[in-house]
């Protein structure tokens, strides 16, 4: 699979409106862990990083950001600024998340509890890891 934005149910009501996500409808993969990341200072990066064997997929439940993906030749850009989609990343894929906005809240869910060992922290390593798929 490569990375690609998953578009969610937006079910409309006067009252507010509603969307979700559940596997295997909307997810490729099963929900082992979610987290989430808030109060990013101005001009701050989070991620720059790739995963062995983890996938995950991101979503802007508030405000906007960049997730920036590079698959070991070339990046590309995607902008998350809406709750009813969100970016799913399969493993090894480099990410970076950045530009993001005032008060803008990022949920990450993946298909693996957080193992240190999972990540890929060094690009020339992960570009390596990358020829040799």
């Amino acid at each position: 699979m490569i990375p690609q934005i998953i578009q969610l149910p937006k079910i409309y009501d006067k009252r507010g409106n509603l969307s979700f996500f559940e596997h295997p409808n909307q997810l490729p993969f099963e929900i082992a862990r979610t987290y989430w990341i808030y109060d990013v200072p101005g001009g701050e990066l989070r991620g720059s990083h790739a995963f062995k064997e983890q996938q995950e997929f991101i979503i802007a439940l508030s405000g906007s950001f960049d997730v920036v993906i590079h698959d070991g030749k070339e990046e590309k850009t995607y902008s998350l600024n809406r709750s009813y989609y969100g970016l799913y990343i399969p493993k090894l894929y480099w990410r970076r998340l950045e530009n993001f906005s005032t008060n803008s809240l990022a949920l990450i869910v993946s298909d693996k509890s957080y193992d240190k060992n999972d990540y890929i922290r060094n690009f020339e390593t992960f570009k390596h890891l990358v020829d040799e798929r």
